[in-house]
């Protein structure tokens, strides 16, 4: 038990949070923990920092993707096609929130599976719709769970897009760990997780957060209603949008597709050279912010794992676990969420839990549809309600866009509570039923 609560992991983990719970700068709060976990374990802080430099290249391509479409958002911003958007989907829905909330989650749920694109569209369509919201009454809390619900809930159950990636990965980590499953065998057994998902996102919108809450509406920060009609230079953005597509599924890069939609918008005029540089500028600003915690993220996962102390730590906790696979399956979850917060990315978190977790599988007897949702949920647990995940700094990114949003109160822990929750009590409800 000592090895366990003077884990430098552990600590680390807890310290981050306590952190980001203090309002500390997220940050600051990851290069501290960074730090504090290599020191903990016996490096000095010359071998952390280069361990912690060095690491963040792992999320180097992400980092560039998001400046590109941060970039690429505030050019759609500049032609007024967004806001353009934002009245359609304000007649449409008129008075009514629940429709907005579905739209929304319609939209991240799309940006999964259909149009891979990520939290790329947040900043783009997120901020337009703040004064509807504002107007509505809306909790943001409740628009946060409903976006980090459609960016996770579709990778963990349906095999398209990110959700294919993020299955193979789990099919793969098992087979080269000595368990073989197979592909159907993946979405089939986490369509329980994605209920438990669903429980989580109608308890937050019809029961957390159902009560109105004020905002101020700023006419100078968020406009909804455009003059802009429909003409040549939402016609070059519509095959922007397109070209970053297609660009993008046959060179499986997203930061070649984005950079393509913008050559395509800033040589075709819809948006006019002498504006390139403040364009530029206004996509680092959407975006910036996110590309280098998920940097530092990456860096901080690197440290982590130099460390042993995930190993250790696991190691430490298999010996004594119990007979009960009910118990033991608790206690494996738990250690996928300490391990998935710090880290923040539960794709990158595949492959160390299942070279830890397979073997227990194996001695216990575990049946592949029961692996698969232990690795799967034990993988998922943290991502919502990180402060380093993409599912929280998303989301954060466009409802904080007139600064009335807090990343950690509004996002992280309403996303932690709703689905964290869930998703460890419906993969025991998983294991009970396979």
């Amino acid at each position: 038990m000592e090895a366990i609560i003077f884990n430098p992991v552990i600590i680390s983990i807890v310290v981050l949070c306590i952190m980001c719970i203090c309002k500390v700068n997220v940050l600051l709060s990851i290069i501290v923990s960074a730090i504090l976990a290599g020191l903990l374990s016996g490096m000095d802080i010359e071998t952390i920092m280069h361990t912690f430099i060095a690491g963040m290249g792992g999320n180097s391509e992400t980092a560039l993707s998001y400046i590109l479409l941060g970039t690429f958002a505030a050019a759609m911003t500049d032609t007024g096609i967004t806001g353009m958007l934002g009245n359609t989907i304000s007649k449409y829905i008129k008075e009514n929130k629940y429709m907005l909330l579905l739209i929304i989650m319609l939209l991240a749920i799309a940006s999964q599976n259909i149009i891979p694109i990520h939290i790329a569209f947040i900043p783009i369509l997120i901020p337009p719709l703040l004064g509807l919201m504002n107007k509505l009454k809306l909790d943001r809390r409740a628009v946060a769970c409903t976006l980090a619900f459609g960016l996770k809930t579709p990778y963990i159950t349906i095999p398209i897009g990110f959700g294919l990636i993020f299955q193979n990965l789990i099919k793969t980590s098992l087979i080269d760990n000595g368990y073989i499953v197979t592909s159907s065998q993946v979405w089939k057994s986490n369509i329980i997780l994605g209920i438990g998902m669903t429980f989580g996102l109608l308890t937050a919108i019809f029961i957390s957060y159902r009560k109105p809450r004020e905002y101020k509406t700023s006419n100078s920060e968020i406009k909804l209603a455009t003059e802009e009609k429909f003409g040549k230079k939402q016609i070059i953005i519509l095959a922007a949008i397109i070209a970053t597509f297609i660009v993008q599924i046959i060179f499986k890069s997203l930061p070649l597709g984005a950079l393509v939609g913008l050559g395509i918008i800033f040589t075709l005029g819809a948006v006019k050279h002498h504006k390139m540089d403040n364009i530029l500028n206004e996509g680092v600003y959407l975006m910036g912010y996110i590309a280098f915690v998920m940097l530092v993220a990456s860096g901080f996962s690197e440290v982590l794992k130099t460390t042993g102390g995930i190993d250790s730590f696991v190691n430490t906790i298999i010996p004594l676990l119990p007979a009960n696979k009910f118990i033991m399956s608790s206690i494996l979850l738990i250690t996928g969420l300490f391990v998935t917060i710090g880290i923040g990315t539960s794709f990158g978190t595949i492959p160390i839990l299942a070279v830890l977790f397979v073997p227990v599988f194996i001695k216990m007897g575990f049946t592949p549809a029961e692996s698969i949702i232990i690795l799967s949920s034990a993988a998922a647990l943290g991502d919502a309600g990180s402060p380093a995940s993409d599912t929280t700094l998303g989301p954060t990114a466009g409802l904080n866009a007139d600064g009335q949003h807090n990343h950690i109160y509004d996002t992280c822990i309403p996303t932690f509570l709703h689905y964290n929750i869930t998703l460890i009590l419906f993969a025991l409800i998983g294991i009970s039923i396979f």
